[in-house]
């Protein structure tokens, strides 16, 4: 039973080693994930604030990771542009764009009050 849960623990990682090394989303979401941790950091922004600045980072993580997983399913179908397997990546590509307009806002409602507080303007 550990062999099996070792194994797809081990196929799990090999996909987001995958998924990193290939897909520039990954590394555009890690470099902003930093940012946002680094800010908080420096702002000193609330326990509950890096709470929802990690859900935030966790959730869009997993959104793009499904995201990629459907785009590459549906590649795997037919490479052809097709109408219907566009639309369903079109439309998994739109989940992970109204997560990160939402994310946008909340990072904006966290970090502007404090940039402004800290330039005194």
């Amino acid at each position: 039973m550990i062999k099996k849960h070792t194994i797809s623990f081990r196929n799990a990682l090999r996909g987001l080693v995958w998924a990193l090394q290939t897909q520039p989303n990954y590394r555009i979401h890690l470099i902003l994930s930093f940012l946002a941790l680094s800010g908080g950091f420096y702002f000193q922004i609330s326990y509950f604030e890096f709470l929802v600045i990690l859900n935030l980072i966790f959730v869009g993580l997993t959104i793009e990771t499904i995201n990629t997983a459907l785009e590459e399913t549906n590649d795997a179908i037919d490479l052809k542009k097709r109408p219907d397997i566009g639309l369903a990546k079109d439309i998994s590509a739109g989940a992970m764009l109204i997560f990160a307009i939402g994310a946008f806002v909340i990072a904006c409602t966290i970090f502007i009050p404090k940039i402004l507080i800290s330039f005194n303007i």
